[in-house]
């Protein structure tokens, strides 16, 4: 079972102190004995603990920095939703193939963002501009906020934030299984609690420091009980030796263990496994044992809009993808819909 995240060394921006949710996180971490040290800015937070680049890493995902957020612009989020709303950046995760180890760099501790209504502020314009047409946002583009929002309730209350909103809709994916805080906010419908699910060998040799896949299926029955609307997110799909039945085998306990309530109002995102370059280089520095296949010799490369592009499967190989995935969809949730495959 993992614990949820408690961080051993704190940052504290100044300014955050001017905001309650500083003040009571200080509070909360003094209270619990943690190092508490003062930073300008995340991007002044060096000198972590640790005699080589390995252990700084590591020290770095155990590092909470509390600030700040200075930016309200929010990025777009296709294909999940029309836009990014930031409460946090960074995981306490180990999966070997995140995409954020290269986004952030040299900088992966977790930040949590304490100007929680100036972003909801920032949120209700961009629902203006588009009413009234409904706005969806998405939590969990540079986080996994489900693994933090135990300690700082940001989530929680942006949940209840949208619960209110007229033309606005909250969705965030989490590998997390702390969700016992989130199950009484009142979501009135608003807010789509997707998991992200994989076959048992990918979670156990790739996603380190994260739930079990028991774990996350009892997590996402206890979400579908609390009435939320729910969604699974089949990411990455990694074709190692065994894998139509290792999914198959994720299917089959999703519909054992789910209430059949649940599965009337059921969304599947699919996402095959891709890399770029440069990620395969932090990867292969920081997790050197990884059994993660990143052979480019056995891919398709596929331009990507920034310049840098990534290498998926073969054109073949994403047709079985489909074909699997989509069949053991049809047999297991015939009432599920797959919002995309990419």
């Amino acid at each position: 079972m993992v614990k949820p995240f408690m961080p051993e060394l704190v940052y504290i921006e100044p300014r955050a102190l001017e905001y309650p949710l500083g003040r009571e996180l200080k509070e909360k971490f003094e209270g619990l004995g943690i190092e508490i040290r003062e930073t300008t800015s995340h991007n002044q937070v060096r000198n972590l603990p640790g005699e080589n680049d390995f252990q700084k890493y590591r020290m770095a995902k155990s590092t909470l920095v509390v600030g700040v957020r200075k930016t309200l612009k929010f990025d777009t989020s296709k294909p999940s939703a029309e836009y990014a709303i930031p409460l946090a950046t960074g995981c306490m995760g180990h999966c070997h193939y995140c995409y954020l180890q290269t986004t952030m760099g040299s900088k992966p501790y977790i930040r949590t963002y304490v100007n929680i209504d100036e972003v909801f502020d920032a949120a209700e314009q961009y629902m203006k501009e588009r009413a009234p047409e409904e706005t969806r946002f998405e939590a969990s583009c540079t986080s996994d906020i489900v693994g933090v929002d135990h300690l700082t309730h940001s989530l929680k209350r942006a949940i209840e934030y949208f619960g209110e909103s007229e033309h606005g809709r909250l969705r965030f994916v989490t590998k997390f299984a702390h969700v016992d805080h989130l199950l009484d906010a009142k979501h009135n419908g608003r807010t789509r609690f997707r998991f992200s699910m994989n076959a048992d060998y990918v979670i156990k040799y790739l996603e380190p420091g994260t739930s079990r896949l028991d774990e996350r299926i009892e997590a996402a029955a206890k979400v579908a009980k609390a009435g939320y609307p729910l969604g699974f997110i089949i990411a990455p799909i990694y074709l190692y030796e065994d894998w139509k039945e290792g999914y198959r085998i994720l299917f089959e306990k999703l519909q054992d263990k789910l209430p059949d309530y649940a599965t009337k109002d059921l969304t599947f995102e699919l996402i095959q496994h891709r890399f770029t370059k440069p990620a395969k280089r932090v990867i292969q520095k920081n997790y050197p044992m990884t059994k993660l296949e990143m052979d480019e010799e056995k891919r398709k490369y596929k331009w990507g809009k920034y310049g840098i592009g990534k290498y998926v499967y073969q054109k073949d190989e994403q047709e079985e993808m489909k074909i699997v995935l989509g069949g053991y969809i049809n047999q297991y949730f015939p009432e599920a819909s797959l919002e995309y495959f990419t």
